[in-house]
Order: C-alpha cells, then structure tokens, then sequence
C-alpha cells in the first residue's frame, strides 16, 4: 500500500512578516527599502522575495497558453521560433546564393533587405530561386513607396508557382512610421498605402504586411516600459488606420507584425512579451473581431545594439545569448541575433555562424523549444509581467490621450522621451551606474582597436533606401528633416572614441604606489587599474613597497606617466603628502579613493582622486587634457 502521507508536514510553513522580521535583524537596523529593494528604471519597485500571496489579485497566472489573452503565448503545445538571418540585397542572385547556403546551416527563416530601386519582376524571380516557400519564413523589408509594388510582384510569384496560401508565412516589413524616427522624413503621404497593401495580400492569412518596428526605439536605449508602451500605441495607429479606411478589423489585426527589440535585461525582457501579448490583446479586442484569433500577437525579436562594445567584443556574445534566452522563453515567433563584430565591420561568414549557433544551441541542445512559457507560475516573472504592463499601459494611453502616436512622431514627443533616455543612460555608464563588460568595467587592459572604428547603425532599409517618392520636402528652418529624430549612439560609443583618441595620441603609463594595509592597498590597486585602463592607459601593478621614496623611484624608472597612491584612509594621512612632495611633479599624482583627509591633502596641493563616486568618463578626459593627449 502507498504511503500517503505528506512530506514536511511537520514544518509550519513561515509567514511573510516572520520573513521580514528575519530580515530586518540580519540586516542590523539598515533601511530594508534603501538596501533590498530594487526601483528599476521602468518605474515601479522590485521585492526581494515574493510569495504566492503577492499574486492572489493577479490575473496573468490564471491564463492559458493558446488562449485570450494569449499572455502565455500562441501556441499550446510548443514553443518552436523560426531562426531568422537578414540578407542585404545588392545583387539578387548574391542574395540567392547566400541564403540557399544558410538554409542548409540551421535558418528557416530569411528577411532579405532590397533597395527600392531593384524591386521587379526579375529581382523576386532570382531571389526565390530554389526557395521553398511554403517550407520556410520569407521577409522582406524596402523603401515603404515600393512596398505595394513588391507586394503584387510576389503575389504574381506565389500564384504562378501554385504555393498552397495557407501554408505561406512571412511578411513585408511596410513601415513609414519608422523612418519619420530614423531619417525625419515626411512619409506621411505613403501611409494610404497601407489599406491597398493589406487589400492585395488578405488571401495569405500567414503573410502579414505592416510592421511596428519597435527595436530601432530599443536600439536607441529605451526603457523596456517605453518600447513596449510606444509599440502598442504604434500597432493601435496602423489598426485605426486600416479600420478608419473600411479594412476588417480581423484581416487589419492579422496583417500587423511587431519588430521588437531584447535588451540585456534578462527576467524583465522575458516578462516583457509577455506583457506584450497581454496587452495587444486587449486592444484588438475593442475593435470587436469575429475571432480572437486575430487578437494574437506576432513578434520578430532581434538583440540589441545600443550594448554592443567594439573593445573586449567576444563579450556581445555572453550579452546577446541571454538576450535570445529572454526572446525564446518569452514565446516570440521569429528571432535575428545580431552577430558580435556589428558595431565595427559587416559581418563575416565567422559572425554570422556564431549568430545562428547562439539559437540552434538553444533550441536543439538546451530545448528551450518543447516547454510553452516556462516563466508561468513564477511569483517574480509573474509580478514583472503585471508591473510592466501597467507602466507601458500608462505609457499607451497618455500617448492616446495625445492624439496618437503620429501624432506624437510630429510633435517629436516620442523622440524627445527615447533621447532623454540615450543621454540618460550615457550619463550613468559615464559612472559606472550602469556597467559595460569590458568598456567601462573590467577592461581588457592589453587590446588595441586594430583599426576598428564605431560605425551608426541605419535603419534597416538603409540610407539608400531614402528615395524622393517617399518623402516630401521639410519645411523651412527644419533641420536634417521634417520631424526630429531618434539618437541611436551606442552606450560605449563615449568610452570606445576616448580609448580610441589615447590610443592614436599617446598611451600614458599608470603606476600603482602599493604601500600599507595589504588589503586595502590591492583592492585599490585593482580599482585603479580598471579605472584607467577604461581609457586605454597601460597600467603596472605591484606587490607593495615599504617606503614611498622607494615606490616613486620605481615608478620613475618605469617612465610612468601617472603615479597612483593605493593604501588604507587612515594610512594616507601618514604617505601621501610625503610621496607627492618626494614626486615633486615629476608625473601626475593620484590618490585612489575619498579619505576623510581628503581636505588637508587638497591643501597640499594633492588635487587628482579616483573613487566610486566618481565620473569615470569626465575624470579620464580631464587626465588626457593635463598629459596633453
């Protein structure tokens, strides 16, 4: 006979002020809140713990996958993606070759990338050729006044060779919208376009033609609240439009494709599509569909660029593969990880492999493909999900409130939000509040450039892809365009061109002076090392010396350029002034850290100190002005 009985049973289970009481002794009388709980940057509060009594007003854990309102997913019995590479499309029958190749390394899904001015009959022809459409994803992005255009040539493709439309998924990539953000171009004439173009594909129910291309907000450093915010407002723009021009509000649901982008926040970007479908879902549900089937979000994720570092870049590796994990346990339904030398050179046959390994080894090896949205039922996924929904829900109908999002694209109210943002998060990398692997943190003190050099990112048309026909003239006094545009700088981008400039000028020698107390004196040696060496600056540690004068000595010998002092704050007052003064200018001088005597040492003339409060990006520019670099 089996043994029923449970096991703990003899355990009460602890209450949530039991556990906070406990918390509050280990901490010694410090501030819980002060201490252990996060306030994230999308505006809301993160517990460090949570139980299931934090979810019991909670809606989402109640959701089934496959069903309204689809917060856990699409599907129900897997959570298969397609493995998605673009081609950039100069010569039709390049691209053709290349993406037969790839077919056969672990893609199904292809997003080929052509100029408006190769759009054709030919052009689709060799571009297809030997392609199995109904068997793989096709995407296909240009210039938005030949998208109807391409449209039509590839329904006269699909026709001829006698495709099953069922069976046919992909998309064109149609989005003005995108390039009044990018390029600040007046498109807002090829909108009409849009009922005509959803009107020539409504037989291909897997063929959707309008894009919300939300990454390039992600790829200019948008809060996750804010790309999810502005993408459903600018789905619910695109909806209004089709609907207001007597589109069905089934077919015009089901003709939109979000191109969202994964930052390096891992459980938040999970939530995130979560949250996403959630709140789609409900939208399209107030255009009242005959099925809510066309309530179902589908997503293209791509991993950012705003994080990608040029230095130390085998590290956008680690930040890109738990990206794609944050995209694939959040149930998107196509992904593009984006290879690791993009900050600095077009992808090579090596890059381009290692990008779609990342997800083949997710998807055959780790199987994140079998379980439908394993996050389900975690107290923390399912309160982040809930929380950032309501931030971006807030986000969504202030911009409503506005007028809608074109609207909000004219006034540069969206642009000015996504900047303010950029600028903000440059600020706190400038402080290491916001940590760079290897740029800002943790450098790699021996790398060169070796000639690599920041490149912008375009939009993913490309600036050739700005044809007069999609644009009208900007009016006068405007600049660079019609409307204000997005500033897709790269968080190390500031760090990459100081490093750079030293590199190309003069590389200044740091010396460690490690005397006193051993453990402090290594702790800051190793600070100071980091510190500098973010700006390229060779850096010579030591094992510790028992006089100042001895220490300055060697320091000379080395032909340092800088001098850094590495004790204990007590110590300071007994060794500082004395090895300033023993220096007497012969290099920079700098103390590593904020002792208490920080002012009598001023008073000595000791101006130069590094410590974590400070700006690590203005310090260094200020030592490359006084070395004359």
């Amino acid at each position: 006979m089996a043994n029923k009985e449970k096991l703990f049973t003899e355990f009460t289970a602890p209450t949530t002020q039991e556990w906070l009481d406990k918390i509050q002794v280990d901490l010694k009388g410090a501030d819980f809140q002060k201490r252990l709980v996060w306030r994230t940057n999308e505006g809301f509060n993160v517990q460090p713990f949570y139980r299931r009594e934090d979810l019991a007003n909670l809606k989402t854990p109640d959701a089934l996958p496959g069903e309204f309102p689809f917060v856990r997913g699409n599907k129900k019995d897997s959570n298969v993606w397609y493995i998605r590479q673009n081609i950039v499309v100069d010569d039709p029958k390049d691209a053709n070759a290349k993406a037969l190749d790839i077919l056969n390394k672990g893609i199904d899904s292809l997003g080929f990338r052509l100029p408006g001015k190769l759009v054709s009959k030919e052009t689709v022809e060799a571009l297809l050729d030997g392609i199995f459409c109904d068997i793989i994803e096709v995407n296909f992005a240009t210039s938005p006044c030949h998208s109807l255009e391409l449209a039509e040539l590839l329904v006269a493709f699909f026709e001829e060779k006698g495709y099953d439309k069922e069976k046919l998924v992909g998309s064109i990539e149609f989005d003005p919208m995108a390039k009044m953000l990018m390029k600040g171009k007046d498109v807002t004439a090829v909108l009409e376009v849009a009922p005509k173009l959803v009107e020539t594909l409504k037989d291909y129910p897997n063929f959707r033609c309008i894009a919300v291309s939300s990454d390039v907000l992600n790829d200019a450093g948008a809060y996750i609240t804010q790309e999810l915010g502005y993408a459903l407002a600018w789905g619910n723009e695109y909806l209004q439009q089709l609907t207001d021009a007597g589109i069905d509000a089934d077919l015009a649901a089901r003709s939109i494709k979000f191109n969202m982008g994964v930052s390096e926040n891992y459980f938040m970007e999970l939530a995130k599509f979560r949250a996403a479908r959630l709140l789609w879902a409900n939208i399209v549900k107030q255009y009242e569909p005959k099925c809510d089937c066309a309530c179902k979000m589908t997503v293209n994720a791509t991993t950012s660029t705003y994080n990608q570092t040029l230095f130390d870049s085998y590290v956008n590796l680690l930040r890109s593969q738990t990206e794609a994990m944050s995209a694939a346990l959040g149930g998107i339904h196509s992904m593009v990880v984006t290879p690791f030398d993009a900050p600095y050179e077009q992808a090579t046959d090596f890059s381009e492999r290692i990008a779609r390994n990342q997800q083949l080894i997710i998807k055959e090896e780790s199987h994140f493909d079998r379980i439908v949205d394993p996050g389900a039922g975690s107290y923390y996924i399912e309160h982040l999900t809930d929380a950032l929904a309501q931030e971006a829900w807030k986000l969504f109908l202030k911009i409503e409130e506005e007028g809608g999002f074109l609207a909000a694209v004219k006034a540069g109210t969206v642009q000015d939000d996504i900047n303010a943002t950029n600028v903000k998060r440059h600020g706190d990398a400038a402080k290491r509040k916001e940590f760079l692997l290897g740029t800002n943190q943790f450098p790699n003190f021996t790398e060169k450039s070796e000639g690599k050099r920041g490149t912008p990112l375009s939009s993913p048309e490309g600036d050739r892809e700005a044809q007069s026909c999609c644009t009208n003239e900007a009016p006068a006094g405007a600049v660079g365009g019609a409307f204000k545009t997005l500033q897709t700088t790269r968080l190390a981008a500031d760090f990459e061109d100081l490093r750079i400039h030293t590199e190309e000028t003069r590389v200044p020698t740091a010396f460690m002076l490690t005397i006193g107390n051993l453990a402090m004196r290594q702790a800051r040696a190793q600070f100071s090392c980091n510190f500098l060496a973010c700006a390229g600056y060779k850096v010579i540690d030591n094992l510790g010396f028992k006089t100042v004068e001895e220490g300055v000595d060697a320091a000379l010998e080395a032909k340092a350029d800088i001098i850094v002092i590495c004790s204990s704050d007590d110590e300071y007052a007994e060794y500082a002034i004395p090895a300033f003064k023993y220096l007497d200018g012969r290099a920079m001088f700098v103390v590593a850290g904020a002792p208490a005597c920080m002012e009598d040492l001023k008073a000595a003339g000791i101006e130069n100190y590094i410590h974590v409060k400070c700006n690590v990006l203005e310090t260094l520019k200020e030592y490359n002005q006084k070395l004359g670099i």
